[in-house]
């Protein structure tokens, strides 16, 4: 999937590990990253998250988006730290999957938990066959 994912591309998001219901991937935290407090953004803590999530609920074949996604911050991170996401299936059933991420630093330190609804969709997403 990251080959297709400009926006991964670019913030250099390795995807360490993708097997049927899970996956790993791996950030480092810029400069570029960073809030007005010097702290990593939430929402780049939450797209690496979700991607993750994407990966691990795509990881068995037809396309699956997300229905609905929260994460709660636990910990700050800063420049130049490196983020793990481990996405987890905790269900599914029928076209629609519950997914657990965890967003830690690599010692294990949790920074975040990211729980995403997964709903499968027929043909391309958009619409478009």
């Amino acid at each position: 999937m990251n080959t297709g994912d400009a926006v991964c591309r670019s913030l250099g998001i390795a995807v360490e590990e993708v097997a049927e219901g899970r996956a790993r991937l791996r950030m480092r935290i810029s400069e570029d990253m960073l809030n007005g407090h010097g702290l990593a953004h939430g929402g780049y803590l939450f797209l690496l998250a979700d991607a993750a999530f994407a990966h691990a609920s795509n990881a068995r074949g037809p396309v699956t988006l997300a229905q609905s996604a929260q994460v709660t911050f636990l910990r700050p991170a800063e420049a130049g730290e490196e983020l793990l996401a481990e996405a987890t299936e905790r269900v599914r059933y029928g076209r629609h999957g519950v997914y657990d991420v965890t967003v830690r630093r690599p010692c294990g330190e949790i920074v975040a938990e990211f729980r995403g609804q997964s709903v499968t969709v027929s043909g391309r997403p958009g619409g478009a066959s």
